[in-house]
């Protein structure tokens, strides 16, 4: 007990791991000196811990916090730490966060927002390419939540409009899309097994990969 003598609410959910980590962050307030007191990449967030629908709990209570608390944001998870959370999740849970329409578009936007972060510039100095994305299961045209990542001069800018033609159009499962950009899965394994379908330039979608930096987990 005297080891807990001095330590404060913040600290104690700091320590939490799995489900009773799940519930205090459910019930947190999110205008509480607590909320406010925690970091979430201190946190222990391992979906490994996790049943399959407490993962998208666990998701949802992050995105509720962070509406008052920022620091809560997906945006503020570190790059390695976020890789891991998808990585380490299992495709059941996956397939729970993604049937979550609100969850899913957030999930997909923070991905897609960081891509510009994860350009290599050396590589992609002299290339200029616009990439069409489809994610199957959507709620745009055509059942799909699309997205435009167009490459020139070294960045990468990321638009929900698609504004120019495009070299390649990708389409794939949001799940297997995450295995993609988590190393989880190469686009030559997900090609030959039709969970990835290229429209345009082949040869360009197989390198696509190898413009970006895209963090290892940890």
């Amino acid at each position: 007990m005297a080891d807990n003598a001095g330590m404060t609410s913040a600290d104690r959910i700091a320590e939490l791991r799995g489900a009773p980590l799940l519930d205090a962050l459910e019930r947190l307030d999110p205008l509480s000196p607590e909320a406010h007191a925690l970091d979430v990449n201190e946190l222990a967030l391992d979906p490994a811990e996790l049943r399959r629908d407490d993962f998208r709990r666990l998701l949802k209570a992050l995105l509720r916090l962070a509406a008052q608390a920022p620091a809560f944001d997906l945006s503020k998870v570190e790059p390695a730490r976020f890789a891991s959370l998808v990585a380490s999740a299992s495709r059941a849970q996956l397939e729970s966060v993604v049937a979550d329409r609100p969850l899913r578009e957030r999930i997909l936007d923070e991905i897609f927002a960081r891509m510009g972060a994860h350009i290599r510039p050396d590589r992609a100095r002299d290339l200029q390419a616009v990439v069409h994305w489809r994610l199957s299961g959507g709620a745009g045209e055509g059942g799909y939540d699309r997205y435009e990542t167009a490459i020139a001069h070294g960045s990468c800018t990321v638009s929900r409009e698609m504004h120019s033609a495009a070299r390649v159009t990708i389409t794939i499962a949001p799940v297997d899309f995450f295995r993609l950009i988590t190393h989880q899965a190469t686009p030559a394994v997900l090609f030959v097994t039709g969970r990835i379908k290229v429209k345009g330039d082949l040869a360009f979608a197989a390198g696509l990969i190898g413009f970006f930096d895209l963090p290892q987990p940890v």
